[in-house]
């Protein structure tokens, strides 16, 4: 969804090769970072859980039965080529993750009793 002050940016800026692969939004640079805070706020109260990430990027994971996870990424962007600026455009790219996120994660880990 549209949350904040995003817009809809369906391109992705043309940028990273995310056209078509991701759903983008965009923003000033100087919200990017509040936005991003709204939207994972927005998928917390959906039922995901941020998994990792680091400044630009965060994964999100939503648990289902047996032991199998949805997954998705958010990533924060802007274009480096162009000077940054508070009103520069900044983007968040919203994409899944295929497969069982967690199907990676040792017996151990994920809560099974070793046999």
């Amino acid at each position: 969804p549209l949350l904040g002050a995003a817009q809809p940016a369906p391109d992705c800026g043309n940028l990273h090769g995310l056209n078509g692969r991701a759903f983008c939004v965009t923003a000033p640079l100087a919200g990017v970072g509040a936005l991003a805070e709204t939207y994972i706020a927005h998928f917390e109260s959906q039922g995901w859980l941020v998994a990792d990430g680091d400044d630009n990027r965060v994964v999100l994971i939503k648990r289902k039965d047996g032991g199998v996870c949805d997954g998705m990424q958010m990533v924060a962007f802007y274009d480096t080529a162009r000077p940054s600026a508070p009103e520069t455009p900044g983007y968040l790219g919203f994409a899944t993750i295929p497969g069982n996120v967690c199907a990676g994660q040792p017996a151990a880990a994920a809560g099974a009793t070793p046999q």
